[in-house]
């Protein structure tokens, strides 16, 4: 079964096109990385995890895919922080440096082929200061260094938008500064102020600015030119288009892993699809929390079901209708990520080959002629686990995500697994002397903090749930 052609929105053309890249099987793909100022919030968890989902899927479409996500470590932000703690610029931009690197790890982000950080190519991007000034788009005025966009007739081309429009300083990093030849023209190099970094160049001590970072260390590690450029939706304006130029002339995001499973947060931001505006709310944390708790409580079983047998070598066909259900997956699968990446409309097709696991499980039980279920279920859990993993949902072992995701149920809960063995306990003497009123108290109260109790044959367990709003 081929793949159809991948189609990405284009934010140049404003429209989805068919993928192209400039070397036969091979992507290069430039995406913009935090200012690490403070910790990751969940903006950034969106952003990374689109991309991350576009890194996985390109590999799975058999590219060999050059990725590079920098580090701002130097910028307004990180000065003015580091001047309120008394800290030293460059060593708070890389405690947050590493901060965000365990977030994205946690989330199973790849990491990327390369992490530059600004603080290591100072070369490089005085370099490319000086042939845009060679050009003649750029002009000093003591000791600092401007674009002028007066002199580049495409500046705007990506953003679309009016120079009218534009605020000077880009996105409100730089106030206004009445030297310059047009207010929205900005800064390459910035002339060394008391107590900032500084690095020698020809036009000075200094820094670099914003945009010009990205565009140095683009061309470093991949050239002038290349497939993808990434980033959060608000740097299309100033970030992108100023990156462009230079080129061819909340709610913190650690708190949220500490009361949900981290692939609950991934599996939430791929329900929304990576160009729509996400709406948080713990609401539907608790949805994806639940969601991801079937998914791998479904898995388990299966694992366990499959685990005699494991070491038989079973042979045969799979049933027809289950082979037509994993073709028509693995068909939609295609179609929705070739289309601009649509991972809500995957996750929810997810569910028939997940329902098929469990329907094969129940005819399992006590069935001599096992052959056809067991070849059933390790063909439906392949599959499953494919998909998990190109979408960066697959984790180390089912029996690890569902105990966290019961840990984290627990905290959110405020109860220990201890409290919720003993209510079981106390609700089943209840029931034993038929205090009804008692029991179903209990098991509400439970229900209400997100604790569901299950009866089975063997006596009774608890799950994580969604509590009622």
């Amino acid at each position: 079964m081929g793949n159809p052609q991948l189609v990405l929105f284009n934010s140049m053309s404003k429209q989805k096109e068919v993928f192209k890249t400039r070397v036969e099987g091979q992507v290069s793909m430039y995406v913009c990385g935090i200012t690490p100022y403070d910790f990751s919030h969940i903006g950034h968890a969106r952003a990374y995890v689109a991309f991350d989902v576009l890194y996985r899927y390109l590999k799975h479409l058999g590219y060999e895919v050059k990725y590079v996500r920098n580090f701002t470590d130097i910028d307004d932000k990180i000065i003015k922080r580091a001047n309120e703690s008394g800290e030293d610029p460059l060593s708070l931009s890389h405690r947050f440096s590493e901060a965000f690197l365990q977030d994205v790890a946690e989330l199973q982000c790849l990491p990327p082929t390369h992490e530059p950080r600004v603080s290591d190519h100072i070369e490089q991007i005085k370099d490319m200061i000086t042939k845009i000034m060679k050009n003649g788009y750029g002009y000093t005025i003591e000791g600092d260094v401007y674009f002028s966009i007066d002199n580049f007739p495409d500046y705007c081309q990506l953003s679309g938008r009016k120079l009218d429009d534009n605020r000077a300083g880009g996105g409100g990093r730089v106030s206004v500064d009445l030297r310059k030849q047009n207010p929205a023209d900005f800064a390459l190099w910035k002339a060394a102020k008391p107590g900032e970094p500084s690095w020698d160049s020809p036009w000075g001590p200094g820094r670099p600015g914003w945009h010009i970072e990205c565009s140095a260390m683009s061309a470093q590690y991949l050239g002038d030119a290349f497939d993808i450029h990434g980033g959060g939706k608000d740097l299309i304006f100033p970030h992108h288009e100023n990156e462009l130029a230079q080129s061819r002339a909340a709610c913190p995001e650690h708190k949220i892993i500490a009361r949900y499973h981290p692939l609950a947060l991934r599996f939430f931001l791929m329900r929304t699809h990576y160009r729509s505006d996400v709406n948080y709310s713990d609401r539907q944390l608790e949805t994806a929390s639940d969601r991801v708790f079937y998914i791998y409580q479904t898995l388990y079983e299966c694992q366990q079901a499959l685990s005699p047998f494991r070491q038989e070598n079973i042979q045969g066909q799979v049933p027809v209708d289950v082979k037509e259900l994993i073709d028509k997956f693995h068909s939609d699968f295609s179609a929705s990520m070739s289309d601009d990446l649509h991972t809500a409309a995957v996750l929810d097709d997810l569910m028939e080959p997940l329902k098929a696991i469990n329907s094969t499980l129940k005819k399992f039980k006590g069935k001599k002629q096992q052959r056809p279920l067991i070849l059933t279920l390790l063909a439906l859990e392949k599959k499953v686990n494919d998909v998990l993993g190109i979408l960066g949902l697959l984790g180390r072992s089912c029996a690890e995500v569902l105990q966290r995701l019961k840990d984290k149920a627990l905290w959110r809960a405020g109860l220990t697994e201890e409290q919720v063995l003993q209510l079981i306990e106390d609700r089943n003497l209840a029931r034993k002397n038929k205090e009804y009123e008692t029991s179903d108290k209990i098991r509400k109260e439970l229900y209400d903090k997100g604790i569901a109790l299950m009866d089975e044959p063997k006596g009774t367990v608890w799950r994580p749930c969604e509590p009622p709003e």
